[in-house]
């Protein structure tokens, strides 16, 4: 897909971070390219810009080679592997860097002239550039933010190497990038415009963004409820899984997300239902069952049994980190393993909801052992997964329902069909999840 202009391609992006809108959020452009960009997903967000500045270091006699990059307060990058091609001795490096600091200094300066840089302790930063081909100047600006007391990093792209994008989640907490290329050599290739952006049109975008046409609410908004979020390797049946444990003050339950292949706690529809969830209180346990390098083998992809046993070590650990009931929201394969790991004699699981599940992955007897509420959220146009729910909804015997969003698909992409599954689950989990476990009683609907 190749992007119009920058501009286009932040309001494409700012679609990426919805989950995002309502937090305690500063987005900042990369100078100068990345200004651009970010003032559209700012849009969006209704979040305040501001201008990050970094500078890259070349090599002086192969300027086109960057063995590195600097920030403020003493951020420094380097690339070993190309100091090493090039054979830059450590005076040489010094050199540079001065020279470079100098002007870092100078364009900081410059882009600040008049106003106070924005605080970014305790917030979210979202830092955004028009595409990411090396790592070091995306690396440079996350430590000078988290330096700076930022809570949380998402650096954000609409194009990316795939490579760099795994290697950025070392030093940030979320990496967004629209399209992950395995081979990328320059950003403007995805571009039909890609000028250069210049200091008038950067003054520009800052003016327009510190002062805002305020929009005059209809309803006053409820206040969102506060959260805490952090990153873990848990132990699950002798791997340990990347997650993304997020809790509300006073949440009453934690919903663990089972994602089936390919929609791990990086995707951005499970995040945008995360996000609904959190906003309704609920906590969330975004969840890899698979390790990156299982992800590719078809034959634990499904292994219901084994995706089962690690999700039920993944609720052990949730039981005993916050000490709150435990539901379950699945997707594809990750709706068998739910449904599976529900089925089990001890299983103490509140509320389970499945989207676009495979619930005939699981044998018809464990099926009817589920004592977890389940909702089985289906796209009418999603035929065969359809017809395959159905037949699973008969041979359940707890209470159930099965819900059908009118036109979508199994990806639930079409305009409001995700919104449609967001508000059922939340719905399901917030009714479910306030009654005890024993006030569950059994139902049959569909």
């Amino acid at each position: 897909m190749l992007f119009d202009d920058r501009r286009q391609a932040g309001r494409q992006l700012a679609w990426h971070l919805e989950f995002l809108r309502g937090h305690n959020v500063v987005v900042l452009g990369l100078a100068r390219s990345g200004v651009p960009v970010a003032y559209e997903v700012a849009q969006e967000l209704g979040a305040p810009l501001d201008v990050l500045v970094v500078r890259r270091l070349r090599v002086p006699w192969q300027p086109e080679w960057t063995f590195g990059a600097v920030g403020r307060n003493g951020v420094r990058v380097l690339d070993e592997s190309v100091v090493r091609k090039t054979g830059l001795s450590p005076a040489e490096q010094t050199a540079v860097e001065r020279r470079v600091r100098a002007e870092l200094d100078w364009w900081v300066g410059h882009y600040s002239a008049g106003r106070q840089p924005l605080p970014l302790a305790g917030r979210t930063a979202v830092i955004v550039d028009d595409g990411l081909t090396t790592g070091v100047t995306a690396e440079a600006a996350c430590r000078v933010v988290r330096g700076q007391g930022a809570a949380e990093i998402v650096f954000a792209v609409p194009v990316g190497s795939a490579a760099v994008v795994t290697e950025l989640h070392r030093v940030a907490d979320e990496v967004i990038c629209m399209q992950t290329l395995l081979h990328m050599d320059s950003v403007g290739a995805w571009y039909h415009h890609f000028g250069q952006t210049s200091d008038a049109e950067v003054a520009d975008l800052l003016a327009r963004a510190a002062h805002p046409v305020p929009a005059v609410p209809l309803v006053a908004a409820a206040p969102s409820p506060r959260m805490w979020r952090r990153q873990v390797q848990l132990p699950a049946a002798g791997v340990r899984l990347a997650a993304r444990l997020t809790l509300p003050d006073e949440a009453p339950a934690v919903v663990a997300f089972a994602h089936g292949s390919g929609s791990g706690r990086h995707g951005r529809h499970n995040r945008y239902l995360a996000d609904a969830l959190n906003r309704a209180g609920l906590g969330t346990l975004l969840l890899d069952l698979l390790t990156e390098d299982e992800e590719h083998d078809q034959a634990k992809v499904f292994d219901v049994l084994l995706l089962a046993r690690r999700l039920r070590a993944a609720a052990d650990w949730l039981r005993h980190e916050t000490g709150l009931p435990i539901a379950h929201f699945g997707r594809g394969t990750g709706t068998a393993a739910a449904l599976e790991a529900a089925s089990a004699p001890d299983a103490d699981v509140r509320a389970l909801v499945s989207r676009g599940g495979r619930p005939d992955l699981v044998i018809p007897t464990a099926l009817a052992r589920v004592r977890a509420p389940t909702l089985l959220i289906v796209g009418g146009q999603d035929t065969t997964v359809l017809e395959l729910n159905r037949l699973a909804a008969d041979r359940m015997h707890c209470e159930h329902q099965l819900a059908v969003v009118p036109d979508a698909t199994h990806l639930f992409t079409e305009p409001g069909a995700l919104a449609t599954v967001a508000e059922l689950a939340r719905d399901w989990f917030t009714t479910h999840l306030a009654r005890p476990a024993a006030q569950a009683s059994p139902r049959r609907s569909a």
